[in-house]
């Protein structure tokens, strides 16, 4: 199994907390995310990881250079980095291609170890991770089931949509080699057709509702994780998701 990690893109909603470097360098407690990503994912004995990067590409390099570990991580440079996810995703197509079992991961990204364990273990080929305690707004990644199916995968739910519950999405997913590839080719289609500034959950999406029974998902509730997006982000990992860590 290998990882792919999209950390090509600009932190502007972090103010000078994004801009000074790439958000998977943000340190709590002696760690970035990068590098607790990296300690998960090798305690997990995954085999390969590759990391989409572009905005200060170099800082990422550097920290991959001081863990020491080159020879089992790579970089791919996406030049277009402030035109969308789904460029970083494309770029990444051919990992994507490559056959094997893949976990997909958002860089920016806090969270217990257990979290990936689950998604690394799990016996769903493809799947999503779900946490039922979450805050309605516009601004999670919403997860809706009904009869044990994913029916959407959105931010905005449609509101004569029927489901029995929703939940949000962690932003790690697993897909076995031939999902990663049909994910591969619809990123090249959003790509060509210039929707590449459509967040790249709509490429996912669109696999997903063509054929539901091919997906599942690990519901992580109670287990704790957060997104950083925010400076209150920053604040509420440091306040809140470390303590709850054993950190």
């Amino acid at each position: 199994m290998k990882a792919v990690i999209l950390a090509a893109g600009v932190g502007r909603r972090l103010g000078k907390n994004g801009q000074n470097q790439p958000k998977c360098l943000l340190n709590f407690n002696g760690k970035s995310l990068l590098e607790r990503h990296l300690n998960y994912l090798r305690d997990l004995q995954v085999d390969e990881v590759a990391i989409a990067v572009g905005y200060q590409a170099e800082k990422i390099q550097d920290q991959i250079q001081a863990l020491g570990v080159e020879s089992w991580v790579s970089t791919v440079y996406n030049p277009d980095y402030t035109k969308g996810s789904i460029i970083s995703l494309w770029a990444l197509r051919e990992h994507l291609k490559s056959g094997e079992h893949l976990l997909l991961m958002d860089a920016d990204v806090l969270y217990d170890r257990r979290i990936l364990e689950r998604l690394v273990k799990t016996n769903i080929s493809n799947s999503f991770l779900l946490d039922r305690d979450f805050e309605q707004g516009e601004e999670p990644v919403k997860l809706c089931v009904r009869d044990g199916y994913l029916v959407e995968f959105r931010k905005q739910v449609a509101p004569d949509l029927t489901y029995d519950f929703a939940g949000e999405s962690v932003g790690f997913f697993r897909f076995e080699g031939e999902v990663a590839l049909r994910l591969a080719e619809r990123a090249e289609h959003y790509v060509a057709n210039q929707r590449h500034e459509e967040p790249y959950e709509e490429v996912i999406r669109d696999l997903l509702l063509e054929t539901p029974k091919a997906f599942g998902y690990e519901d992580i509730t109670g287990l704790s994780w957060i997104e950083i997006d925010f400076p209150e982000d920053i604040k509420r990992a440091e306040n809140e998701i470390l303590p709850q860590l054993g950190e």
